[in-house]
């Protein structure tokens, strides 16, 4: 059985590895590029799958103390005329959804790992990998040598592990960009909402008790790269063009172009196995999605508690390694994909073309949120 590990990122992945594995008794490194965390994010939709992930690890609690637990996301025209309803039913006592800031759940994890005494090596990453079938032994960008048992990649979407272990990956560009900015909250905000015109959509999501956020999906062409001080007015004049007054109410608060977190979307599907020898691949570092699920996070913090788990098991590290790949790879390709095809009926709606002949957003969405619900 693996004993020693190196966690490789110290993002949502990462640090939900670091916090199980340490709790179940493994001997923990855990390091992570930056020299200081600088969380990349607003917000981020926690569905009832993702709390039980967490409460394997034993934060969910805490995460839904600071977060805002609501049901389910209303789907609505542009005027507010409600259409459906998406997201994954309660599971036992878990609600359909939590809005919870990324910095927050930054901070309910890392505050986990302190209480239970796991340091981190900021600052570092791993410069290179000698990876043999009994042993990794890995050199430092410090300077420093270690050897591990096991080493997990949860490095993210440009992962230096994958790439020293496994090559290069092309990523996918899917045609969509998503905007993001946070709010003060409105007092009649009492779930999620997603509004659609043809051109875009728009979300407003409960994030504190006092605080939301919302994320616009826009088709920006094949040069998705918009110069600072255009963030502003465009994000205004996209949310402009729902009359509904919980978004109207919001638009004057959008002032500060250096608070409106603009990116293009992009995914990775990373083919099996994501395994070799002594390092192990989880999160985005093994299938980067896009949010049109909400689901990026969950996937990794999943991943982790099933890696936990099979370690705790008998076996060889291939048999663990193999077993993790099966409760994990059809699972994650299915998120992938699924996102991927509702983006691109969004890029379709959009630019003003037809889509596929019974395509319908709604009840795939609700398909999927169903299907996220069995165990893992």
């Amino acid at each position: 059985m693996a004993k020693k590990i190196l966690i490789v990122g110290a993002g949502i992945g990462g640090q939900s590895a670091a916090i199980g594995l340490k709790k179940a008794g493994f001997e923990v490194d855990i390091i992570e590029l930056h020299k200081e965390f600088n969380v990349y994010g607003v917000g981020i939709i926690q569905q009832a799958n993702a709390l039980r992930a967490l409460d394997a690890i034993g934060v969910a609690d805490e995460a839904m103390r600071r977060g805002s637990p609501y049901g389910k996301v209303k789907l609505c025209l542009p005027h507010g005329v409600q259409i459906g309803e998406a997201g994954t039913p309660p599971i036992g006592r878990f609600p359909s959804h939590n809005g919870i800031s990324r910095r927050i759940l930054h901070d309910v994890l890392f505050e986990e790992a302190q209480r239970i005494g796991l340091k981190y090596r900021m600052g570092v990453t791993v410069e290179s990998i000698d990876n043999q079938p009994d042993a990794a032994h890995v050199t430092f960008t410090d300077g420093t040598k270690g050897s591990y048992d096991v080493v997990i990649a949860a490095d993210g979407v440009s992962s230096k592990v994958r790439k020293l272990i496994f090559g290069d990956y092309k990523l996918n560009y899917v045609g969509l960009s998503v905007w993001r900015y946070a709010f003060k909250r409105p007092a009649n905000l009492d779930t999620g909402y997603i509004f659609f015109n043809k051109k875009h959509k728009i979300g407003v999501i409960p994030m504190t008790a006092d605080s939301c956020y919302i994320f616009l999906n826009s088709a920006e062409g094949d040069n998705p790269i918009i110069p600072e001080d255009q963030l502003v007015e465009k994000l205004k004049g996209y949310m402009s063009a729902y009359p509904v007054p919980l978004v109207q109410e919001l638009i004057p608060q959008v002032t500060d172009p250096k608070l409106v977190n603009y990116r293009a979307l992009e995914t990775l599907k990373m083919p099996a196995p994501w395994y070799k020898n002594r390092v192990v691949v989880l999160g985005d570092a093994a299938h980067t999605t896009i949010p049109q699920l909400g689901s990026g996070a969950a996937l990794a913090i999943e991943d982790a508690v099933v890696l936990i788990e099979e370690l705790q098991k008998e076996g060889e590290v291939e048999e663990v390694f193999e077993r993790y790949m099966k409760r994990r790879y059809e699972r994650c390709k299915m998120v992938v994909d699924v996102s991927e095809t509702l983006g691109t009926w969004e890029l379709l709606e959009y630019n003003d073309q037809p889509l596929p002949e019974g395509a319908n957003m709604g009840m795939l969405m609700g398909k999927t949120g169903m299907a996220l619900t069995a165990e893992i």
